[in-house]
C-alpha cells in the first residue's frame, strides 16, 4: 500500500509542477493613443490619450496575447525576443500574427522612472496602438 500512496503523491508533485511552468498574466488598461505614418511615410502625432478598461492576457502556455476590446484582439506568438534592459526601461518583446494572420510585433515596456508605469505597444510598421497597462 505504501507503493502506491508514493505513486500517487508523486503524481500530484507533477501535475503542480507541470501547472506552476504555465505562466498567466493579467492586466487592465487605463487609457490607449494611436500613431501613424501619413501618406510620406512619416510618423505623425499620437493622439490624444483615451481612457479605456478592457482585460488584457499573456499566456505563455498557449503563446497568445488577447486584447478583450470590442473586436477581440487575438495575437498569436511567433517568437519571444530577448528582454531588453536599461536604465529607463524593461523592455519584453513579441513577434505576433493578429487574428487576420498580419505580422505585427508586441512589447510590454515598463517606464522604470515613470513609478514603474506599465504600457503595451502594438506595432503594425504603419501604425502603433499604445496601451497604458497595470497588473491585476
Amino acid at each position: 500500500m505504501s507503493k502506491i500512496q508514493t505513486y500517487i503523491v508523486i503524481l500530484f508533485l507533477m501535475l503542480g509542477l507541470q501547472h506552476s511552468y504555465s505562466q498567466n498574466y493579467k492586466f487592465k488598461t487605463a487609457g490607449f493613443s494611436v500613431l501613424e505614418k501619413n501618406e510620406k511615410g512619416k510618423w505623425g502625432k499620437w493622439s490624444d490619450l483615451s481612457p479605456v478598461n478592457i482585460l488584457v492576457t499573456l499566456d505563455t502556455n498557449k503563446s497568445r496575447i488577447v486584447v478583450y476590446s470590442q473586436i477581440i484582439q487575438l495575437f498569436e506568438i511567433v517568437d519571444y525576443l530577448p528582454k531588453e534592459e536599461n536604465d529607463t526601461d524593461l523592455v519584453y518583446t513579441f513577434t505576433c500574427k493578429d487574428n487576420e494572420g498580419v505580422d505585427c510585433t508586441l512589447s510590454i515596456i515598463t517606464r522604470k522612472k515613470q513609478k514603474n508605469r506599465k504600457q503595451l505597444y502594438i506595432n503594425y510598421g504603419n501604425s502603433i496602438i499604445m496601451y497604458t497597462i497595470f497588473n491585476m
